[in-house]
Formats: C-alpha cells, structure tokens, sequence
C-alpha cells in the first residue's frame, strides 16, 4: 500500500520544519534515489471556448503564446496533448471511489457528533459506547435534522429533535413516540459510510457503489517506523482544497510569503529551481526539484489523489544511521470555497528545540504560515470563479518555478470531470453555485454569538467565523483548548490576586509590608499579563507589519 519509490526529500514547504531539520540535512551524504517512470493515465475534458470567449481573453492568450517563443524556455509548455490522449483509454475518474481524510484520531470527541463534509455530502463522525468510530450521513431520515446537532446518549446518536436513537450501523433503535408495541420502521436508518483509523488519522470511503477498497488506503512508511515522532495539527480554511494543494506544492513562495518566520526562510533565498517530473499515473505524479544553488540536495514531491501531498528527507547522520524527516499534507474538499488540512510533520530525530518548546506554540507557528497565505489564496479562488477559465488563460507559469502546479492542473484534466466541480490546466467543470465565505456577523448579532460556545469549543469573544483563526484551529485541537482554558484560569486569578495585593498594601501598617505588596502585586500583574499574551498567540490572526494601518 505504500509508495513505489523511497523518497528523497527535505520539506521546504514548512519554515517551521526547516527550522528542525535545516542542521541534520546539511550534513549527512543523501542517498541515491531509484527514478521510477510511469505513462499517464486519465482522460481530458476540453474546456469549451469558442464564441463564449472574450476578445480580452484571446488578446491576453496570443500575448502569453508570443512571450513563451520569445524567452525561449523560460514558460512552461501551454498544452500537454500528448500525454492525455495517451492516456484516455484509461477509463474515467470517479472521486467517490476514493478514501479521505476526515481528522485525526486524537482529536475526535468521544462525547460529542462531529460534523465534516467531502465535497458537498454532510457527515456525521462520532464514537458508539465501545470507543468505535463510526460516520454516516448528516440527516435524520425522520425530518432532515443534522444529526450532528445531537447529542450520544448510552453510546448511540441521538437526534436532538425528537429523540429517534442510531446504533454504530445506522439502524434506529428509538422512537419516543411510537405507541407501545409499534415497530420501528426499517427505512428509519441512517446511511452509513466506512471508516477508517490509520495511522492516526481517520478515513472515509465515499463510494455508493463499491465496497472500500483498502488498497487505496495511504499508508505512510516513515510513520511506522521505530521512533518516529510527529506534530500534527487540523486547519479549516477558506479556500477550495485545489487552490491549498496547489500552495503546499509550490516552494518558490516559502522565502517571499513566509520571509523570517521562524528566522528560516529569507526573502534573499529566493532562486530559480530545478524539477523531473518521473511518475505520472492517473492517481498523481511524482518527481525531484531542488534549488539551484544547492543541487545536492534533492528533494521529492508526491501528489496522490485525491489530496494527499507527502515529502520525505531520508539521509545517512554521522554515526551512519538512516534518518528521516517527513510532511504530509492532506486536504479534504469541505465544499465550495472550504477545505479542511490535516499536516503532520514527523522525524526519527526529535529537535532539542521542540523538546522545549510547548505544542500551542508550534500549533500556533503553523497557524501564522497559513495565514501568511489566506490573503491571495482566497482571492485566486475568486477569481478563477469569477473568469471561469482553465488556468492556463490565466497563469503564467515558470519552468524555474511552477512545474509542480502545472503538472497538477493538468492532472485535474485527466481526473477532473470524476469530481463534483474543478479546474484543469485547459480544461473545466465550474460549481454550480459560487462559494459564499461567511464573515463575522456584526453588532449585536456578534455580541450574542459571541456569547455562546462553540461546536467544541468553549465560549470565547469571538463569533463564529472561518477566517478567524479561533475557529480554522483551536475548536479542532484538544490541546489548545485546554491551553486557551489554562491560561484563561490563570490570567484571571492573577488579575484577582494582584487586585487584592494592591488592597493589602494600603491597609498595611508599616511601609516596608506596602512595598512588599505593592511588588507583588505588580509581579502578579505581570504574570496576568503574560497570561493574556498567550492567549493572544493562541487565538489571534498574524496580520503582516506592511499591512497595518
């Protein structure tokens, strides 16, 4: 079940990785990778111009077309015709016959319905009286209410609305208002869907038809080996999952997006790239690409549909022992203009920085590259919305920089018309409806929002909104929830203590005990303060130095 190829690859898509590895991978003497080449496979879905096309689009077209002839290299090919028509003998792509990642293991409730989406199909996730994990579609069959809405009562789902009762397979095992003896009808079942625990994280298959398929199951080799450890976070963003894929895969951004984020990347690093594509299949591609100023380092990006993104540094350390680094990125379409990411960065050596250092603040640093991003990513969606265009029209892409997006909008072509909606390189099948971000409501609305707690969350001052980082992280991370309660416990009782130290000090005899009271009481306050700024990094958006009015 794993992959075909050992990779060969550091991670330059996290600065907060680099930062960990950057002194192990300069050292050791990399091994020397085995390139596997496969044909493509899929089948490609012309985008139909014509009349529809604006004049604007076949001026800025021909422009692009005499530009490439004229750096001569320096763009990358508009039209890999070739390869796909090769490849459309190989049977269409169906995205529902696909595993995907719905949230780690760790942090699904086991007292409370967790609500996610793939695509546009609303699921329930939750756990039955034994620990089991079980899914099935987010509708009671009684009168659609969200089921997710319910509460677990005994290790059944509950739903909140009249009370019917679901086992671990979907079948109703209570109705309150049946009258005594009446008979459960068999049509009052949820739908269930097969799921998955492995490796930590939980899978769904999706397929209406087939039974699941384990041999599409990802299995990640690193991640079972003696000593790994990882640092995994959940991150819902408000953008479609192609458009996260394609930041993830895209290295020539880290040093100008992400410049001192933890004093790795640097906007004086950036430099042209070297890429070879060796895998195209019709369930991804892999390939090497480095950086031209340390060819020796070579690194490997694998994409594997529908979403899952990995890249792996193996090298020998000083002692002669393999070592190895790992990202793996997986991103699940929540619906229109949403996606949910799951990242786990892992190691066979554990970093004395992240030995030190507590896990909210990692979450946090994570947190901050993402939303380094969130600006232009969110916008890009709109405007592929809005044009309605395959990128192509609309992307110039780099040989020295963006082969790995190119590659994968073009595999878009081939798998594209399996999915609900997408975006190829020449090819498209837009939603049907544009996606609609909801922002924080304003006012008094905020104020009573803000009142309440959130699905799994604890009450807080913010109202619910997807761009707050409040709501894309912490409701989704056990541990920084507890972190949020901590430190909002103690921020008040040293904003208490230090209150009552103020008062001592006046009702003090002698001047010595004032000034002892007065010094305590401004240590307490300090401390309260300190207490604040945490929670600041924990629950706050970073918002760039240029960008503050």
């Amino acid at each position: 079940m794993g992959p075909s190829m050992t990779p060969t690859a550091t991670v330059p898509l996290s600065p907060l990785l680099l930062r960990l590895s950057a002194a192990a991978a300069e050292a050791p003497r990399l091994k020397n990778p085995a390139a596997t080449a496969a044909a493509a496979a899929g089948a490609v879905v012309r985008w139909p111009g014509g009349a529809a096309r604006s004049r604007r689009r076949r001026c800025r077209a021909a422009v692009v077309e005499e530009a490439g002839a004229r750096e001569d290299g320096v763009l990358l090919p508009k039209e890999g015709d070739e390869a796909a028509a090769a490849a459309a003998a190989a049977g269409r792509y169906d995205w529902k016959e696909e595993w995907y990642p719905l949230y780690l293991a760790k942090e699904v409730p086991d007292d409370a319905a967790l609500p996610l989406t793939v695509f546009d199909r609303q699921l329930v996730l939750w756990r039955d009286g034994d620990g089991v994990l079980r899914c099935h579609q987010d509708r009671c069959p009684h009168r659609l209410a969200k089921l997710s809405e319910g509460q677990i009562v005994d290790g059944r789902l509950e739903c909140l609305y009249h009370g019917w009762q679901f086992d671990g397979e979907g079948k109703c095992v209570k109705i309150p208002q049946l009258p005594e003896g009446g008979k459960i009808p068999r049509s009052a079942c949820a739908r269930k869907y097969e799921v998955r625990d492995s490796q930590g994280v939980v899978w769904v298959w999706m397929s209406d038809a087939n039974p699941p398929d384990e041999r599409k199951l990802p299995w990640f080799e690193p991640y079972a080996r003696a000593g790994f450890t990882d640092l995994s976070t959940v991150h819902e963003l408000p953008y479609d999952h192609s458009i996260l894929l394609e930041n993830l895969m895209d290295p020539a951004h880290v040093p100008i997006s992400h410049d001192r984020t933890d004093w790795t990347a640097k906007r004086e690093d950036a430099q042209p790239l070297f890429f070879d594509v060796t895998e195209r299949t019709a369930r991804g591609f892999a390939g090497y690409w480095g950086r031209t100023r340390t060819p020796h380092l070579r690194n490997l990006l694998r994409f594997q549909a529908p979403c899952v993104l990995t890249n792996t540094l193996q090298y020998t350390d000083k002692d002669g022992k393999d070592q190895c680094f790992s990202a793996q990125f997986l991103c699940r379409p929540a619906g229109q203009g949403k996606s949910m990411l799951i990242v786990r960065f892992g190691s066979t050596v554990r970093s004395p920085i992240a030995k030190v250092l507590p896990a909210w603040y990692l979450h946090q640093n994570a947190c901050k590259v993402f939303e380094q991003d969130m600006g232009f990513l969110s916008s890009q969606n709109e405007v592929l919305l809005r044009e309605q265009v395959p990128t192509r029209e609309l992307y110039l892409n780099l040989r020295s920089s963006d082969t790995w997006v190119a590659e994968y909008r073009k595999w878009m072509d081939r798998a594209g018309h399996g999915m609900p909606y997408y975006f190829g390189h020449s090819s498209l099948a837009p939603p049907p409806v544009p996606a609609v971000v909801e922002q924080a409501p304003a006012g008094a609305v905020a104020g009573i929002s803000a009142s309440f707690p959130a699905k799994g969350g604890v009450g807080t001052v913010h109202a619910p909104n997807p761009t707050n980082r409040y709501f894309r992280h912490v409701v989704h991370c056990k541990g920084c929830r507890a972190s949020v309660n901590k430190y909002t416990s103690l921020k008040n009782a040293f904003a208490v203590l230090a209150a009552a130290a103020v008062a001592a000090s006046i009702l003090a005899a002698t001047r010595q005990w004032k000034a002892v009271l007065l010094a305590a009481s401004a240590v307490l306050a300090a401390a309260s303060y300190a207490c604040d700024a945490v929670l600041s990094l924990i629950t706050t958006n970073f918002i760039r130095t240029h960008r503050r009015l």
